[in-house]
């Protein structure tokens, strides 16, 4: 991969291109007012991650759309918090001000940007993602994306990205270390066709979740582990979830599994 800047690039993103090189092992490669196919056809490399002044900009072609961080339908979803009206996943997870939520399945980081609004000040929302380049592009635009609402920036802000597969993160973890522990798979089949999102799509990671993960979830999760799948996926019953209520036209569905109360052991 091609890791490289803007024709007229600021000395901070000169050195936030030759961190990310290092990081995720690019090829760190001066813009010299060539165009991306230019530097595509010399080195002979498809991939490129460009560095702006306020975002990074991952191309699997140099002609095709980037991918880069937006909050997209999240801002639509805060921006409706904010009014005091409903969200399917703050309301089904039961998500509240002061809880702690591991996503493990970040993606593009749409519902930790929920998640970490509703979770306020001082709750907390860590989000792993398996793929660098993606979880790189996520975390800096984490950092620099600007709304005009003070408390969604500050909600933007409080999101740890951890670059890390959430089988052996989970397993990592002591018992009871989160209140809220959430998977949001790569469909297999998308819900909507959307050229914006092929690059996403290329660098997702694509596994199943196994039912391994999800005991070490219940292990990890004080209150509910959630999932969100496709309406008709045979994923909840599979990995042990309860369907929750939708539509019957919704193309999206949800999954929880209640945490019984812990009994601590008694001294003997």
């Amino acid at each position: 991969m091609i890791v490289t800047t803007t024709e007229k690039p600021s000395a901070s993103a000169r050195l936030k291109a030759a961190e990310l090189a290092g990081e995720l092992g690019g090829k760190l490669v001066e813009r010299r007012n060539r165009t991306l196919k230019q530097l595509s056809e010399r080195y002979s490399d498809a991939e490129l991650l460009v560095v702006t002044s306020g975002e990074l900009r991952y191309y699997r072609e140099a002609s095709e759309t980037p991918l880069y961080f937006h909050p997209s339908m999240a801002y639509v979803r805060v921006k409706r918090l904010r009014k005091g009206e409903r969200d399917p996943l703050v309301e089904l997870s039961g998500c509240r001000p002061g809880d702690s939520v591991l996503d493990c399945t970040a993606g593009l980081g749409s519902d930790a940007v929920v998640f970490s609004y509703a979770a306020g000040p001082e709750g907390a929302v860590t989000a792993l993602e398996s793929e660098p380049v993606l979880c790189a592009v996520v975390r800096e635009g984490l950092k620099s994306y600007r709304t005009e609402l003070p408390d969604v920036n500050e909600a933007l802000r409080r999101i740890e990205m951890v670059c890390a597969d959430h089988a052996s993160y989970l397993t990592s973890l002591p018992d009871n270390s989160f209140d809220i522990v959430y998977f949001d798979p790569m469909f297999r089949q998308p819900v909507t066709e959307s050229s914006a999102l092929e690059p996403l799509r290329a660098l997702a990671n694509h596994e199943a979740l196994s039912p391994e993960t999800i005991a070490q979830a219940v292990r990890v999760a004080r209150k509910k582990v959630v999932i969100k799948e496709k309406n008709n996926s045979p994923e909840f019953e599979r990995l042990g979830f309860e369907r929750c209520p939708v539509k019957k036209t919704s193309a999206v569905g949800y999954g929880v599994i209640m945490i019984e109360p812990k009994q601590c052991k008694q001294p003997t």
